[in-house]
């Protein structure tokens, strides 16, 4: 197994991990539906179940962002041994370790396997309610980006 392997695959349950331990914290401390000021209501806590994607949409179509998940998560632990540089092999396991931490959700929480509904608790400003997933694999997906354009860079240097 190559170092980059490695790295994607040592990413991918630390994120999970973390988005798993801050999920246990909110629903230990947080009433849903009610917020929790941080800075002001610019940034808040306020916990959230949701069925959906981000944004909420296809709520009624949990089935396939568990089925989607599982296949990233499972492509990605097969696809890492190929990985030969460093940026994009975080910027993958980032991406696959929000992932795996929303469909742990989908898979183990109300209302049931497959179907579980993923908790979301971060709210700044009007934006949307996230989690510390979302926010891994909306960061991983930068850094993936900036990988491919270095990579690219060097390629034509």
């Amino acid at each position: 197994m190559t170092n980059k392997a490695r790295l994607v695959l040592g990413i991918i349950p630390f994120v999970a991990v973390i988005d798993q331990l801050s999920k246990m914290w909110v629903l230990q401390t947080l009433t849903p539906n009610v917020p929790k000021p941080v800075i002001g209501d610019w940034f808040r806590f306020l916990l959230l179940f949701n069925p959906g994607a981000a944004f909420s949409m296809g709520q009624n179509l949990t089935w396939l962002f568990t089925l989607i998940q599982l296949s990233f998560v499972v492509g990605v632990a097969v696809y890492a041994r190929r990985v030969t540089h460093t940026v994009q092999a975080i910027g993958i396991g980032m991406i696959a370790g929000g992932a795996l931490g929303n469909l742990i959700d989908r898979l183990a929480r109300e209302p049931g396997f497959f179907f579980g509904h993923v908790v979301d608790f971060i709210s700044i400003g009007s934006f949307a309610v996230f989690n510390i997933a979302d926010s891994a694999i909306t960061v991983g997906v930068v850094v993936y980006l900036i990988g491919v354009m270095m990579e690219e860079r060097k390629v034509r240097a």
